[in-house]
């Protein structure tokens, strides 16, 4: 996982697998919800320096990777109070603020943006923070049902709590945009302030958080609520200032922060199915069944039935893992100002984490079904993350709406597609690398074309319809582009490595991972004339012979996701004994 893969990943890896995380069986949906917050403050206190953390993103991605697999609700509500609450909080002016009660976690912290009427377009939010002249303060105020603050973990579970409330600024009457404010919601013993009316939610299939919905009712607030920065400062006689003209901008800069949820986001679907994958390889070579001969007995993986979808969904795990590092590298680089490109870098985080949140519940489904009946056991680590995974989804940006968004950039100059190569197809091996990096930039540019195409028809009756028109293969572009990207990021792993073996595998999962891809739209391609019937027709025997190659290290490759053995030895459907290595029937 990299030079500083014991640095980051160890202590997390060693915490969770720990007794303290252990699946508990038969515990209420409330009892789950309060052992979350009693182990949330067990991850406090092996952190040594909390803002550290939090202005880290490989650091804080770490955690990410490794919390969910023991407990997705302390997951969830240590993103909230680690990267939404304290991440906000120091990306705005905090000289004068005293951070000490939520890096010692004496209050945990959330963060209230999304309303009940308001997901995807949350920029038209109603809650309002009036500047009431004659106090210096604001009054807070949620105006209509819609504007309810819809699902943070608002509830007194978990002990005293205060929030990020995002709520449009108004000044004498005029609308500001909207910024974020320091809102305490409970008293010292976890009571309901007065003004502050929480509604617990129906629970949900996800993970097991205490969602509410949330309203303001004249809740007045001291002048020092208001999160403030260049993009928006007021002085005490209600003199507004801003470097950014619109409050739209002023309103994505206030919650910036959800770019790097995005990446924790990524990061914890990451964690589960590297997880998920895991278990499942060990089940299938310890699990026994029948042979081709009568009375032969053999590991489940023997089975090339069994052991295909799992070496697919290997192929994806890595792949997926090094594009999330290759995208944490740009965002850390983008917010250092040393990316020219901060807009792309945020575009590539926005389609790693459709992408990598998609697959995970891909990959997890399979593992499920692998496993049987044991894969729907909470205890056994799959089934209880699958749906977890869920809620990833759909924060920080639902995928289907940041995917839209970005298709909309890369067709309005945001990308640039590679030409065709100057070789024909059919003098081109599919068992060369560079052929399928090729096949790859092909698809991007055919559904880039494509796009431009549908985006420029003429004769159509409205910007919806031209929209409507063009973004079913916007849409397929962004797939074929994150496709490429983590195909790209194989290649140079395995360029990268220093051990030949290890070289060797990074190739051969190159290979299948982007046979599978090439495969599933041979169509297209052959229509394009990139790919030949030829080559068509041969397609499936590559792709045989790709799987053929990893099978037997399925176990070795999965091994290397490092999961911990405490964590596996708490799973019931695994036993204690080596697993069966995979030999020829």
């Amino acid at each position: 996982m990299g030079p500083h893969a014991d640095q980051l990943h160890g202590p997390w890896a060693n915490l969770f697998s720990s007794a303290s995380f252990c699946f508990q069986e038969g515990l209420t949906h409330q009892e789950r919800i309060e052992l979350s917050y009693q182990r949330l403050r067990l991850v406090n206190k092996a952190v040594a320096a909390p803002g550290a953390l939090v202005t880290d993103a490989k650091a804080l991605t770490a955690l990410h990777e490794w919390v969910g697999a023991a407990d997705a609700g302390t997951g969830t509500i240590a993103s909230i109070h680690y990267n939404l609450f304290l991440g906000s909080l120091l990306d705005h002016d905090h000289a004068d603020r005293d951070l000490g009660p939520y890096f010692r976690m004496e209050r945990v912290g959330t963060f209230l943006c999304t309303e009940q009427a308001h997901g995807n377009d949350a920029a038209q939010m109603e809650t309002t923070a009036t500047f009431d002249r004659a106090t210096g303060g604001f009054v807070l105020t949620t105006p209509t049902r819609g504007a309810r603050k819809w699902m943070p973990n608002t509830s007194a579970a978990g002990g005293p709590k205060d929030a990020l409330v995002a709520a449009r600024l108004l000044i004498d009457g005029k609308n500001e945009g909207v910024f974020l404010f320091l809102t305490p919601l409970t008293d010292t013993k976890g009571r309901h302030l007065p003004g502050v009316e929480v509604e617990l939610l129906p629970e949900t299939a996800s993970s097991p958080v205490d969602h509410c919905a949330t309203s303001f009712h004249g809740v007045r607030l001291p002048f020092t609520a208001l999160l403030q920065a260049d993009h928006g400062r007021l002085s005490h006689d209600g003199t507004f200032t801003s470097t950014l003209g619109s409050p739209r901008k002023r309103f994505l800069r206030s919650i910036g922060r959800v770019t790097m949820g995005k990446l924790c986001m990524s990061a914890s679907s990451l964690g589960v199915t590297r997880h998920a994958l895991t278990v499942a390889v060990r089940h299938g070579h310890q699990r026994v069944t029948s042979g081709m001969t009568k009375k032969q007995r053999v590991p489940l993986m023997a089975h090339r039935s069994h052991h295909a979808p799992l070496v697919d969904a290997i192929a994806t795990t890595y792949a997926a893992t090094l594009l999330h590092r290759a995208a944490v590298r740009r965002w850390d680089q983008a917010v250092e100002g040393r990316d020219d490109d901060s807009a792309g870098a945020e575009r590539l985080v926005a389609i790693a984490k459709g992408w990598i949140t998609w697959q995970a519940r891909q990959v997890m489904t399979e593992c499920r079904e692998r496993c049987g009946g044991a894969g729907l056991a909470l205890a056994n680590g799959i089934a209880g993350q699958l749906a977890a995974n869920e809620g990833t989804i759909t924060a920080e940006g639902d995928n289907l709406v940041i995917w839209i968004k970005a298709a909309g950039e890369m067709l309005l100059g945001g990308f640039t597609p590679r030409p065709a190569g100057e070789t024909p197809p059919a003098d081109r091996s599919l068992h060369e690398a560079q052929h399928l990096s090729e096949i790859l930039a092909d698809l991007e540019r055919i559904r880039h074309e494509r796009a431009r195409g549908r985006l420029r028809a003429r004769r159509v009756a409205s910007p919806m319809d031209r929209w409507n028109g063009a973004s079913g293969p916007a849409l397929d572009l962004v797939d074929a582009h994150v496709h490429q990207l983590a195909a790209q990021e194989l290649l140079t792993a395995a360029a990268h490595a220093a051990d030949p073996q290890a070289r060797l595998l990074l190739h051969d999962l190159h290979r299948l991972f982007a046979l599978r891809y090439v495969a599933a739209h041979s169509g297209e391609l052959l229509a394009h004339e990139r790919l030949t019937a030829e080559q068509v027709r041969r397609l499936p025997d590559v792709v045989e012979t790709a799987v053929e190659a990893l099978a037997p290290h399925a176990l070795i490759l999965t091994e290397a996701f490092a999961v911990q053995g405490g964590l596996l030895d708490d799973h019931p459907m695994l036993r204690p004994e080596a697993p069966v290595p995979l030999v020829p029937a």
